[in-house]
Protein backbone atom coordinates (compact mmCIF):
# COMPACT_ATOMS: atom_id res chain seq x y z
CA UNK A 1 0.00 0.00 0.00
CA UNK A 2 1.69 3.20 -1.15
CA UNK A 3 1.62 6.45 0.81
CA UNK A 4 -0.39 8.79 -1.41
CA UNK A 5 -0.76 11.76 0.94
CA UNK A 6 1.13 13.25 3.87
CA UNK A 7 -1.60 12.26 6.37
CA UNK A 8 -2.46 8.83 4.93
CA UNK A 9 -2.17 5.87 7.33
CA UNK A 10 -4.13 3.22 5.42
CA UNK A 11 -5.92 2.79 2.11
CA UNK A 12 -8.76 0.75 0.63
CA UNK A 13 -8.55 -1.15 -2.66
CA UNK A 14 -11.51 0.16 -4.68
CA UNK A 15 -10.92 -1.54 -8.02
CA UNK A 16 -8.19 -3.46 -9.76
CA UNK A 17 -7.65 -2.25 -13.32
CA UNK A 18 -5.69 -5.41 -14.18
CA UNK A 19 -6.54 -9.05 -13.53
CA UNK A 20 -4.26 -11.61 -11.92
CA UNK A 21 -1.64 -12.67 -14.46
CA UNK A 22 -2.19 -9.73 -16.83
CA UNK A 23 0.88 -8.07 -18.37
CA UNK A 24 1.52 -4.50 -17.28
CA UNK A 25 3.98 -1.82 -18.32
CA UNK A 26 5.61 0.78 -16.12
CA UNK A 27 3.38 3.86 -15.77
CA UNK A 28 0.24 1.96 -16.76
CA UNK A 29 -2.78 2.41 -14.38
CA UNK A 30 -2.91 -0.57 -12.05
CA UNK A 31 -5.37 0.01 -9.20
CA UNK A 32 -7.80 2.57 -7.76
CA UNK A 33 -7.17 3.31 -4.07
CA UNK A 34 -9.33 5.25 -1.61
CA UNK A 35 -7.21 7.40 0.71
CA UNK A 36 -8.11 9.77 3.52
CA UNK A 37 -8.28 12.68 1.06
CA UNK A 38 -9.29 11.36 -2.35
CA UNK A 39 -9.62 8.37 -4.65
CA UNK A 40 -6.50 7.94 -6.74
CA UNK A 41 -5.27 5.68 -9.52
CA UNK A 42 -1.87 4.15 -8.75
CA UNK A 43 0.42 3.26 -11.66
CA UNK A 44 2.72 0.26 -11.99
CA UNK A 45 6.35 1.08 -11.20
CA UNK A 46 7.87 -1.59 -13.47
CA UNK A 47 7.13 -3.97 -16.37
CA UNK A 48 5.96 -7.53 -15.73
CA UNK A 49 2.92 -9.63 -14.85
CA UNK A 50 0.47 -8.74 -12.09
CA UNK A 51 0.05 -11.04 -9.10
CA UNK A 52 -2.81 -9.65 -7.00
CA UNK A 53 -2.45 -10.12 -3.24
CA UNK A 54 -5.06 -7.75 -1.70
CA UNK A 55 -8.63 -8.02 -2.94
CA UNK A 56 -11.11 -5.26 -3.72
CA UNK A 57 -12.69 -3.84 -0.57
CA UNK A 58 -9.72 -4.62 1.66
CA UNK A 59 -8.28 -1.87 3.86
CA UNK A 60 -4.54 -2.11 4.52
CA UNK A 61 -1.96 -0.09 6.39
CA UNK A 62 0.84 1.74 4.58
CA UNK A 63 3.55 -0.74 3.54
CA UNK A 64 1.42 -3.89 3.46
CA UNK A 65 1.58 -5.78 0.14
CA UNK A 66 -1.27 -5.34 -2.32
CA UNK A 67 0.32 -6.92 -5.41
CA UNK A 68 3.54 -8.23 -6.89
CA UNK A 69 4.93 -7.45 -10.34
CA UNK A 70 6.82 -10.55 -11.44
CA UNK A 71 8.87 -11.29 -14.52
CA UNK A 72 6.88 -12.92 -17.35
CA UNK A 73 6.52 -16.67 -16.76
CA UNK A 74 8.02 -16.49 -13.28
CA UNK A 75 4.97 -18.04 -11.59
CA UNK A 76 3.06 -17.10 -8.48
CA UNK A 77 4.80 -16.53 -5.17
CA UNK A 78 1.70 -17.90 -3.40
CA UNK A 79 1.85 -21.74 -3.44
CA UNK A 80 -1.92 -22.01 -3.00
CA UNK A 81 -2.49 -19.85 -6.06
CA UNK A 82 -5.17 -17.93 -4.22
CA UNK A 83 -3.37 -14.61 -4.42
CA UNK A 84 -4.28 -13.90 -0.78
CA UNK A 85 -1.24 -15.10 1.07
CA UNK A 86 1.93 -13.22 1.90
CA UNK A 87 4.90 -13.25 -0.43
CA UNK A 88 6.83 -16.47 0.10
CA UNK A 89 9.59 -16.13 -2.45
CA UNK A 90 11.65 -13.25 -3.75
CA UNK A 91 12.79 -10.24 -1.75
CA UNK A 92 10.26 -8.70 0.65
CA UNK A 93 9.74 -4.93 0.17
CA UNK A 94 10.08 -4.28 3.90
CA UNK A 95 9.50 -5.84 7.29
CA UNK A 96 6.02 -4.40 7.51
CA UNK A 97 5.19 -5.86 4.11
CA UNK A 98 5.35 -9.38 5.61
CA UNK A 99 2.51 -8.74 8.05
CA UNK A 100 -0.66 -10.69 7.26
CA UNK A 101 -3.22 -8.91 5.10
CA UNK A 102 -6.30 -7.89 7.06
CA UNK A 103 -9.64 -9.34 6.07
CA UNK A 104 -12.15 -7.14 4.26
CA UNK A 105 -14.22 -5.01 6.61
CA UNK A 106 -17.94 -5.93 6.61
CA UNK A 107 -19.06 -2.41 5.72
CA UNK A 108 -17.34 -2.72 2.37
CA UNK A 109 -18.54 -6.14 1.29
CA UNK A 110 -20.92 -4.61 -1.26
CA UNK A 111 -20.38 -6.90 -4.20
CA UNK A 112 -17.90 -4.66 -5.95
CA UNK A 113 -15.86 -7.71 -6.88
CA UNK A 114 -18.48 -8.81 -9.43
CA UNK A 115 -18.10 -7.70 -13.05
CA UNK A 116 -21.46 -5.91 -12.93
CA UNK A 117 -20.55 -3.96 -9.80
CA UNK A 118 -17.19 -2.94 -11.24
CA UNK A 119 -18.96 -1.07 -14.02
CA UNK A 120 -21.14 0.91 -11.62
CA UNK A 121 -19.95 4.50 -11.21
CA UNK A 122 -20.59 5.47 -7.60
CA UNK A 123 -18.83 7.54 -4.95
CA UNK A 124 -17.32 5.64 -1.97
CA UNK A 125 -19.88 7.10 0.46
CA UNK A 126 -22.71 6.11 -1.88
CA UNK A 127 -21.38 2.53 -1.97
CA UNK A 128 -21.09 2.40 1.81
CA UNK A 129 -24.62 3.72 2.46
CA UNK A 130 -26.01 1.35 -0.18
CA UNK A 131 -24.34 -1.60 1.56
CA UNK A 132 -25.70 -0.51 4.96
CA UNK A 133 -29.26 -0.03 3.69
CA UNK A 134 -29.36 -2.94 1.28
CA UNK A 135 -29.86 -0.71 -1.78
CA UNK A 136 -28.94 -2.27 -5.15
CA UNK A 137 -26.72 0.24 -6.95
CA UNK A 138 -27.53 -1.41 -10.29
CA UNK A 139 -31.14 -0.22 -9.95
CA UNK A 140 -30.19 3.44 -9.49
CA UNK A 141 -29.64 6.26 -11.97
CA UNK A 142 -26.80 8.55 -10.94
CA UNK A 143 -27.29 12.31 -10.84
CA UNK A 144 -23.60 13.13 -10.24
CA UNK A 145 -21.01 14.14 -12.85
CA UNK A 146 -20.97 11.70 -15.76
CA UNK A 147 -23.92 9.75 -14.33
CA UNK A 148 -22.05 8.90 -11.13
CA UNK A 149 -24.24 7.65 -8.27
CA UNK A 150 -23.86 9.97 -5.27
CA UNK A 151 -25.07 9.92 -1.69
CA UNK A 152 -28.35 11.71 -2.46
CA UNK A 153 -29.29 9.03 -5.03
CA UNK A 154 -28.86 6.23 -2.48
CA UNK A 155 -30.71 8.11 0.25
CA UNK A 156 -33.60 8.83 -2.11
CA UNK A 157 -33.81 5.13 -2.99
CA UNK A 158 -33.75 4.25 0.70
CA UNK A 159 -36.57 6.69 1.41
CA UNK A 160 -38.75 5.10 -1.29
CA UNK A 161 -38.48 1.71 0.43
CA UNK A 162 -39.48 3.16 3.81
CA UNK A 163 -43.19 2.05 3.60
CA UNK A 164 -42.15 -1.61 3.32
CA UNK A 165 -39.83 -1.22 6.26
CA UNK A 166 -42.58 0.42 8.31
CA UNK A 167 -44.94 -2.48 7.52
CA UNK A 168 -42.30 -4.90 8.71
CA UNK A 169 -41.82 -2.85 11.86
CA UNK A 170 -45.53 -3.17 12.66
CA UNK A 171 -45.25 -6.97 12.96
CA UNK A 172 -46.08 -8.32 16.45
CA UNK A 173 -43.13 -8.33 18.77
CA UNK A 174 -42.45 -9.93 22.12
CA UNK A 175 -43.68 -7.77 25.02
CA UNK A 176 -40.98 -5.67 26.56
CA UNK A 177 -39.90 -6.33 30.11
CA UNK A 178 -41.29 -3.80 32.61
CA UNK A 179 -38.95 -0.99 33.54
CA UNK A 180 -37.14 -1.38 36.82
CA UNK A 181 -37.49 2.32 37.65
CA UNK A 182 -40.62 4.41 36.98
CA UNK A 183 -40.01 6.69 34.02
CA UNK A 184 -37.01 4.71 32.74
CA UNK A 185 -36.52 5.11 29.01
CA UNK A 186 -38.26 8.49 28.86
CA UNK A 187 -34.99 10.22 27.97
CA UNK A 188 -34.40 7.89 25.02
CA UNK A 189 -37.99 8.22 23.78
CA UNK A 190 -37.71 12.01 23.99
CA UNK A 191 -34.94 11.90 21.38
CA UNK A 192 -37.04 9.92 18.92
CA UNK A 193 -35.50 7.31 16.66
CA UNK A 194 -31.69 7.34 16.78
CA UNK A 195 -29.67 6.10 13.84
CA UNK A 196 -25.93 5.55 13.73
CA UNK A 197 -23.79 6.75 10.83
CA UNK A 198 -20.26 5.58 10.23
CA UNK A 199 -17.69 8.24 9.35
CA UNK A 200 -16.10 8.21 5.92
CA UNK A 201 -12.33 7.98 5.78
CA UNK A 202 -12.16 11.72 5.10
CA UNK A 203 -14.41 12.50 8.07
CA UNK A 204 -12.30 10.24 10.32
CA UNK A 205 -9.18 12.18 9.38
CA UNK A 206 -10.90 15.55 9.90
CA UNK A 207 -12.14 14.45 13.33
CA UNK A 208 -8.72 13.18 14.38
CA UNK A 209 -6.81 16.22 13.14
CA UNK A 210 -9.23 18.74 14.63
CA UNK A 211 -9.13 16.94 17.99
CA UNK A 212 -5.34 16.93 17.76
CA UNK A 213 -5.36 20.66 17.00
CA UNK A 214 -7.55 21.57 19.94
CA UNK A 215 -5.71 19.26 22.34
CA UNK A 216 -2.14 20.22 21.44
CA UNK A 217 -2.11 23.78 20.04
CA UNK A 218 -2.31 26.72 22.48
CA UNK A 219 -4.00 29.18 20.14
CA UNK A 220 -5.07 32.80 20.26
CA UNK A 221 -7.13 34.86 17.82
CA UNK A 222 -6.92 38.36 16.38
CA UNK A 223 -9.83 40.21 14.73
CA UNK A 224 -9.62 42.92 12.09
CA UNK A 225 -12.00 44.85 9.87
CA UNK A 226 -10.99 45.48 6.27
CA UNK A 227 -12.40 48.10 3.90
CA UNK A 228 -13.03 46.27 0.60
CA UNK A 229 -14.22 49.25 -1.48
CA UNK A 230 -10.98 49.44 -3.46
CA UNK A 231 -11.03 45.68 -4.07
CA UNK A 232 -14.56 46.03 -5.44
CA UNK A 233 -13.38 48.82 -7.75
CA UNK A 234 -10.39 46.77 -8.91
CA UNK A 235 -12.60 43.77 -9.57
CA UNK A 236 -14.91 45.87 -11.75
CA UNK A 237 -11.94 47.15 -13.77
CA UNK A 238 -10.56 43.63 -14.26
CA UNK A 239 -14.02 42.46 -15.29
CA UNK A 240 -14.12 45.06 -18.06
CA UNK A 241 -10.60 44.21 -19.25
CA UNK A 242 -11.23 40.48 -19.48
CA UNK A 243 -14.78 40.18 -20.78
CA UNK A 244 -14.33 36.53 -21.80
CA UNK A 245 -12.88 35.49 -18.41
CA UNK A 246 -14.53 35.77 -14.97
CA UNK A 247 -12.68 38.32 -12.82
CA UNK A 248 -10.73 37.22 -9.74
CA UNK A 249 -12.99 36.74 -6.72
CA UNK A 250 -12.53 38.51 -3.40
CA UNK A 251 -11.24 35.19 -2.06
CA UNK A 252 -8.57 35.12 -4.78
CA UNK A 253 -7.49 38.60 -3.63
CA UNK A 254 -7.35 37.34 -0.05
CA UNK A 255 -5.14 34.43 -1.10
CA UNK A 256 -2.79 36.77 -2.98
CA UNK A 257 -2.66 39.37 -0.19
CA UNK A 258 -2.01 36.79 2.53
CA UNK A 259 0.64 35.10 0.36
CA UNK A 260 2.54 38.37 -0.09
CA UNK A 261 2.30 39.05 3.66
CA UNK A 262 3.46 35.51 4.46
CA UNK A 263 6.62 36.16 2.47
CA UNK A 264 7.35 39.12 4.76
CA UNK A 265 6.50 37.21 7.98
CA UNK A 266 8.06 33.74 7.61
CA UNK A 267 6.97 32.46 11.02
CA UNK A 268 3.31 32.78 10.04
CA UNK A 269 4.23 30.54 7.10
CA UNK A 270 6.08 28.11 9.37
CA UNK A 271 5.37 25.21 11.72
CA UNK A 272 6.16 24.23 15.30
CA UNK A 273 7.53 20.69 15.48
CA UNK A 274 9.21 18.87 18.36
CA UNK A 275 10.48 21.95 20.13
CA UNK A 276 11.78 23.81 17.07
CA UNK A 277 10.54 26.21 14.40
CA UNK A 278 10.35 24.99 10.80
CA UNK A 279 10.35 27.83 8.26
CA UNK A 280 9.25 26.94 4.74
CA UNK A 281 10.82 28.40 1.61
CA UNK A 282 7.58 28.07 -0.41
CA UNK A 283 4.30 29.87 0.28
CA UNK A 284 1.47 27.40 -0.38
CA UNK A 285 -1.99 28.64 0.57
CA UNK A 286 -4.78 26.14 1.20
CA UNK A 287 -8.33 27.19 0.29
CA UNK A 288 -11.08 25.45 2.29
CA UNK A 289 -13.87 24.01 0.09
CA UNK A 290 -17.09 22.54 1.53
CA UNK A 291 -17.87 19.01 0.27
CA UNK A 292 -20.48 16.33 0.80
CA UNK A 293 -18.29 14.62 3.40
CA UNK A 294 -17.09 17.72 5.25
CA UNK A 295 -14.21 19.97 4.28
CA UNK A 296 -11.44 19.62 1.71
CA UNK A 297 -8.48 22.00 1.44
CA UNK A 298 -6.79 22.06 -2.00
CA UNK A 299 -3.54 24.01 -2.12
CA UNK A 300 -2.47 26.88 -4.39
CA UNK A 301 1.27 26.26 -4.64
CA UNK A 302 3.68 29.23 -4.69
CA UNK A 303 0.80 31.68 -4.29
CA UNK A 304 3.21 34.54 -3.61
CA UNK A 305 4.78 34.08 -7.05
CA UNK A 306 1.56 33.62 -9.01
CA UNK A 307 -0.27 36.55 -10.55
CA UNK A 308 -3.80 37.34 -9.39
CA UNK A 309 -5.16 35.86 -12.60
CA UNK A 310 -3.16 32.65 -12.16
CA UNK A 311 -4.46 32.29 -8.58
CA UNK A 312 -8.04 32.81 -9.81
CA UNK A 313 -7.70 30.13 -12.49
CA UNK A 314 -5.94 27.69 -10.14
CA UNK A 315 -8.53 28.19 -7.38
CA UNK A 316 -11.48 27.64 -9.75
CA UNK A 317 -9.91 24.51 -11.21
CA UNK A 318 -9.10 23.06 -7.78
CA UNK A 319 -12.59 23.77 -6.40
CA UNK A 320 -14.17 22.11 -9.43
CA UNK A 321 -11.95 19.05 -9.05
CA UNK A 322 -12.94 18.80 -5.39
CA UNK A 323 -16.68 18.99 -6.17
CA UNK A 324 -16.46 16.41 -8.97
CA UNK A 325 -14.38 14.05 -6.83
CA UNK A 326 -11.32 13.94 -9.08
CA UNK A 327 -8.92 15.91 -6.86
CA UNK A 328 -5.62 14.09 -6.27
CA UNK A 329 -3.61 13.82 -3.02
CA UNK A 330 -0.70 15.94 -4.36
CA UNK A 331 -3.18 18.79 -4.94
CA UNK A 332 -4.21 18.55 -1.27
CA UNK A 333 -0.72 18.42 0.20
CA UNK A 334 2.04 20.86 1.07
CA UNK A 335 -0.08 23.70 2.47
CA UNK A 336 1.73 26.19 4.74
CA UNK A 337 -1.26 28.46 5.52
CA UNK A 338 -5.04 28.23 5.10
CA UNK A 339 -7.83 30.66 4.17
CA UNK A 340 -11.36 29.63 5.19
CA UNK A 341 -14.19 31.79 3.85
CA UNK A 342 -17.80 31.51 5.05
CA UNK A 343 -18.80 34.95 3.84
CA UNK A 344 -20.98 33.51 1.05
CA UNK A 345 -23.26 32.10 3.78
CA UNK A 346 -23.74 35.50 5.39
CA UNK A 347 -21.43 34.73 8.33
CA UNK A 348 -19.94 37.97 9.67
CA UNK A 349 -17.21 36.54 11.90
CA UNK A 350 -15.99 33.12 13.04
CA UNK A 351 -12.88 31.41 14.40
CA UNK A 352 -11.42 28.52 12.42
CA UNK A 353 -9.47 25.57 13.84
CA UNK A 354 -5.77 25.56 12.92
CA UNK A 355 -4.79 22.79 10.53
CA UNK A 356 -1.68 21.22 12.11
CA UNK A 357 1.23 21.58 11.64
CA UNK A 358 0.46 25.02 10.15
CA UNK A 359 1.01 28.05 12.37
CA UNK A 360 -2.17 29.96 11.51
CA UNK A 361 -5.48 30.04 9.63
CA UNK A 362 -7.41 33.08 8.37
CA UNK A 363 -11.21 32.97 8.78
CA UNK A 364 -13.09 35.34 6.46
CA UNK A 365 -16.59 36.74 6.94
CA UNK A 366 -19.11 38.40 4.64
CA UNK A 367 -18.54 41.71 2.84
CA UNK A 368 -21.39 44.02 3.81
CA UNK A 369 -22.17 47.74 3.50
CA UNK A 370 -21.73 49.21 6.98
CA UNK A 371 -21.42 52.72 8.38
CA UNK A 372 -17.82 53.88 8.59
CA UNK A 373 -16.09 57.19 9.33
CA UNK A 374 -14.08 58.50 6.38
CA UNK A 375 -12.58 62.00 6.28
CA UNK A 376 -14.66 62.95 9.31
CA UNK A 377 -17.98 61.91 7.72
CA UNK A 378 -20.07 58.76 8.14
CA UNK A 379 -20.70 56.86 4.93
CA UNK A 380 -21.58 53.33 3.83
CA UNK A 381 -18.49 51.24 3.02
CA UNK A 382 -18.02 47.60 2.03
CA UNK A 383 -16.43 46.13 5.14
CA UNK A 384 -15.26 42.61 5.89
CA UNK A 385 -14.25 41.03 9.19
CA UNK A 386 -11.39 38.52 9.38
CA UNK A 387 -10.11 36.42 12.27
CA UNK A 388 -6.56 35.07 12.45
CA UNK A 389 -6.11 32.01 14.69
CA UNK A 390 -2.45 31.50 15.66
CA UNK A 391 -0.33 28.78 17.27
CA UNK A 392 1.15 30.63 20.27
CA UNK A 393 4.16 28.28 20.34
CA UNK A 394 5.56 29.86 17.16
CA UNK A 395 3.61 33.12 16.80
CA UNK A 396 3.39 35.93 19.32
CA UNK A 397 0.83 38.70 19.42
CA UNK A 398 2.87 41.54 17.92
CA UNK A 399 4.17 39.57 14.92
CA UNK A 400 0.74 38.10 14.18
CA UNK A 401 -0.79 41.59 14.44
CA UNK A 402 1.77 42.99 11.99
CA UNK A 403 1.03 40.18 9.53
CA UNK A 404 -2.71 40.85 9.75
CA UNK A 405 -2.14 44.61 9.38
CA UNK A 406 -0.02 44.02 6.26
CA UNK A 407 -2.72 41.79 4.76
CA UNK A 408 -5.30 44.51 5.42
CA UNK A 409 -3.02 47.17 3.88
CA UNK A 410 -2.64 45.11 0.68
CA UNK A 411 -6.41 44.64 0.37
CA UNK A 412 -7.20 48.30 1.04
CA UNK A 413 -4.62 49.34 -1.60
CA UNK A 414 -5.03 46.36 -3.97
CA UNK A 415 -3.05 47.62 -6.96
CA UNK A 416 -0.05 45.92 -5.31
CA UNK A 417 -1.83 42.59 -5.88
CA UNK A 418 -1.57 43.03 -9.64
CA UNK A 419 2.19 43.64 -9.75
Amino acid sequence: MPRLSDSMEEGTILRWLKSDGDPVRRGEPLVEIETDKANMTYDADQDGEVEIIAQEGQTLAIGQPIARIRAPGEGSADPSGSGRGGITSGPAPSAVAQEPVTAPTPVRSDGRGTPEAKRIKASPIARRIAAERGVDLRALTGTGPGGRIVRADVEAAGASSAPAQEEEARAPAAPAAPAQVPGAGEVERAKGEVSSQELTRSQQVIARRMAESRATIPDFVLHAEIDMEECQSLREQLKQLGADQPPPSFNDMLVKASALALREFPRVNGSYRDGRFELHSRVNVGVAVATEDGLTVPVVLDADRKSLGEIARASRALAERVRTGVITPPELSGGTFTVSNLGMFGIKRFSAVINPPQAAILAVGAIEPRPAVRDGAIEARRLMEVTLACDHRILYGAEAARFLARTRELLEQPLALTL
